[in-house]
């Protein structure tokens, strides 16, 4: 078991990985920015590192000082948390050649698995159902063209490197193929210096499913159940939950066994998440793999009563999966509600600040995952995640009660917040009713 961990991250991942160390009895170094030094993650570590200014691409993505801060404390490993530098190929091939372990994947896994294309590929060799489209990357206008016309409209471009809806257009009829190829090979260039593209067959009503997947050094892999991730906003995600209304236990064994197909096929290692797309007639498609713990891994810790962030810090240490694990069963029902520094009635416009009141809610089911804290100034630079709450049942129907319950007690004040806006998610029929997809917020509430 390693000794020291530092922790390449900020907000509530960071002190949710310093949490997870402590019961392990491993000692914790966090590296900050100013504009961190008042968080809570840099208050209970062992150790901190200041490794610069506020602006992410001077601290959290600084490579050379990040590691300076490992060499310097001595720490045996480095957990990258979610974001930032958690599926940065180079930054774990860095620490692999400092003989510093990344918890996670290798780098080289990272690397293809990043590639929407190959991982594609990769899953199509072990036989995981994937969305027909292109065999790889579209080398010219011309390619694209003859194989939208092979699919049929609507396809949609997506960039092989690419995430959070950048470098991605739909296209619902010929005209529009060229203007997206261009566009969407523009963007992806700027956003990941990568403007290669593959294009698929888009399906209009679909449901994000994702499985949660764990991986050791023996070839032993794990599914553990589904999450419902459809409630998202220009794709970001913004309410999940364990498991999903539209998965029965049919689909639930066939979605799993997939998942654990690809993962062996490409030796997975580590904690990690396999996405699907579910379609209205129950066929389903792999997406793309998220080598990192998700922010959304607590509603399966809540369903499964397992704490994945030490599970994943134990398989980076060479712990076996036990044998019993495969046999577990996910109890109750749990939901994830983001908490973000957001401004729902103005497009939902950041806004960081003084946090003058917080208090935060509690009870039976309840569990919130924060950094922050009465009096708090919350940075501009970063991502404007402030909580997460959680809360679980026996039934999705209890879930949902005690999350209203929650959130009205939640007090934030001195920013807006994104609360308001998820009770009325909570309070809308189709959403009680588990009837809705992807395009559920579009819908109802644009």
């Amino acid at each position: 078991m390693f000794t020291k961990i530092l922790i390449a991250n900020r907000g509530e991942i960071a002190l949710r990985i310093i949490r997870a160390c402590k019961e392990l009895g491993i000692a914790t170094v966090v590296v900050y920015s100013s504009a961190d030094e008042n968080s809570l993650h840099v208050r209970f570590a062992d150790e901190v590192v200041k490794i610069g200014p506020g602006p992410s691409n001077e601290s959290y993505l600084n490579i050379p000082r990040i590691i300076s801060a490992a060499e310097i404390t001595n720490a045996d490993a480095i957990h990258p948390g979610y974001g930032f530098l958690a599926e940065n190929a180079q930054f774990a091939e860095i620490c692999e050649s400092c003989n510093i372990r990344f918890i996670g994947p290798s780098s080289d896994m990272i690397a293809n698995m990043g590639d929407k294309a190959f991982a594609k590929t990769r899953m199509k060799q072990a036989n995981v159902p994937t969305i027909p489209g292109s065999e790889g990357i579209i080398k010219n206008i011309a390619e694209a063209e003859k194989i939208a016309d092979e699919l049929g409209y609507p396809v949609i471009m997506k960039a092989t490197a690419g995430g959070g809806g950048r470098g991605m257009r739909v296209v619902r009829q010929k005209s529009g193929l060229e203007n997206a190829y261009s566009t969407a090979s523009r963007e992806a260039g700027a956003a990941f210096n990568n403007p290669e593209l593959y294009l698929e067959k888009f399906f209009e009503n679909p449901r994000h499913i994702e499985v949660q997947i764990i991986g050791d050094q023996y070839g032993n892999v794990v599914a553990l159940g589904e999450r419902e991730c459809s409630i998202q906003r220009k794709h970001q995600k913004l309410i999940e939950e364990s498991p999903s209304p539209a998965v029965d236990e049919k689909i639930r064994k066939k979605i799993s066994e997939a998942a654990i197909k690809g993962a062996k096929n490409v030796n997975y290692q580590s904690a990690g998440t396999i996405e699907f797309l579910l379609a209205e007639d129950g066929k389903f498609y792999f997406m793309e793999m998220n080598t990192r713990i998700q922010v959304e891994h607590t509603v399966t810790e809540v369903v499964f009563g397992m704490d994945l962030l030490k599970r994943q810090i134990k398989l980076a240490a060479g712990e076996k999966i036990e044998e019993g694990l495969k046999n577990f069963k996910m109890r109750g029902h749990a939901i994830e509600c983001r908490i973000n520094a957001e401004d729902p009635d103005k497009n939902f416009r950041p806004c960081p600040g003084k946090i003058e009141s917080f208090h935060v809610p509690g009870g039976p089911g309840v569990r919130v995952d924060t950094h922050a804290y009465a009096q708090y100034l919350l940075p501009p630079y970063y991502d404007s995640l402030i909580a997460k709450v959680i809360t679980s049942g026996q039934t999705r129907e209890e879930a949902i009660g005690r999350m209203k319950r929650a959130l009205d007690e939640f007090i934030i004040e001195g920013i807006k917040t994104t609360i308001p806006f998820h009770l009325k998610v909570l309070n809308e029929k189709h959403f009680v009713n588990g009837d809705f997809d992807t395009k559920y917020i579009e819908n109802y509430f644009s």
